[in-house]
């Protein structure tokens, strides 16, 4: 690959995860309509909210971390798509791995909290801490599936991870071969979401939604921009890892938003965790279950 083909991906790939987690937003608030027995937002409704928010003419900047905490946040996961091999595009995917990419989407989070951490609100406060905790609850188990997964296959090289996968068919699949490393890695995404019942650090009847509290025009936009990269990345990743990654758009966007569409289907069935609640949950059934997938994997 020539530098302008690779610059040339580097500027697609992040536009396409754009537009897909546009309608992997859409998605999420019809089964909360379904479940909710309402109809529901029109198709085009989140592009709207975007347009919607970057227009305000009010744009309240609260100094120059407040600024780099946004670019941070949406920054991280437009890194992140770049590693992430998708049909026919693999960006940067053959010089990094599962080890960087985990490095990478710790990104977002912390930009969150510089960003929020400038405006000095209470709430805004709270809600970072909870989130930085419950970004703590999940990268422990994150961390360990990666660890089996790149002990299975003898390389954390996401491009060699899905040649593993592809050669055999679905029998080959990581979900086939490592189906507790699976089960573990789906409820680590869940909570990586931060979709309910994890959405502690949001909590609008509590603390005025968190880390959005003092978020308005272009930069509520930002984390809404956040967001669609977050669906993207989090089921492109397991898709990658255990679902043969893509072999074709058609067959890739089908397992994409089947795997958003399970956890978004229960998270308006329960009710929101706290936080200690969160750290119980996430440490006892994610990371037993990828301790056992980790043991399964080198027996």
């Amino acid at each position: 690959m020539n530098m302008i083909e690779l610059l040339t991906e580097l500027a697609v790939m992040p536009l396409i995860a754009f537009t897909i987690g546009l309608f992997m937003v859409l998605m999420m608030r019809k089964i909360a309509a379904k479940i909710q027995r309402r109809v529901g937002p029109p198709l085009l409704q989140p592009l709207y909210d975007i347009v919607k928010l970057y227009a305000k003419k009010t744009q309240n900047s609260h100094g120059l971390v407040h600024d780099i905490g946004i670019i941070m946040a949406v920054g991280g996961y437009i890194a992140a798509e770049t590693m992430l091999p998708v049909p026919g595009m693999n960006g940067i995917a053959a010089k990094s791995g599962l080890l960087a990419l985990a490095y990478v989407i710790m990104i977002p989070s912390l930009g969150l909290a510089l960003g929020v951490g400038q405006c000095a609100n209470p709430n805004g406060s709270i809600g970072i801490a909870r989130a930085l905790t419950a970004m703590l609850a999940y990268d422990v188990p994150f961390v360990i599936i990666i660890f089996g997964a790149s002990w299975f296959y003898g390389s954390n090289n996401l491009i060699d991870i899905v040649a593993h996968q592809q050669a055999g068919g679905i029998a080959t699949w990581g979900a086939a071969k490592m189906p507790v490393l699976a089960i573990a890695a789906l409820f680590s995404m869940y909570a990586m979401l931060g979709k309910q019942p994890f959405e502690i650090y949001v909590a609008p009847a509590e603390i005025a939604t968190g880390p959005m509290v003092e978020m308005g025009g272009k930069y509520l936009g930002g984390l809404f921009v956040m967001q669609c990269f977050q669906l993207f990345t989090a089921s492109a990743i397991y898709v990658t890892m255990f679902l043969g990654g893509g072999e074709n758009w058609p067959f890739f966007l089908v397992k994409l938003f089947a795997i958003i569409a399970i956890p978004m289907s229960m998270a308006f069935v329960f009710p929101r965790y706290r936080t200690e609640d969160v750290l119980a949950v996430v440490w006892r059934w994610p990371v037993l279950l990828g301790l056992a997938g980790v043991w399964l994997v080198m027996h």
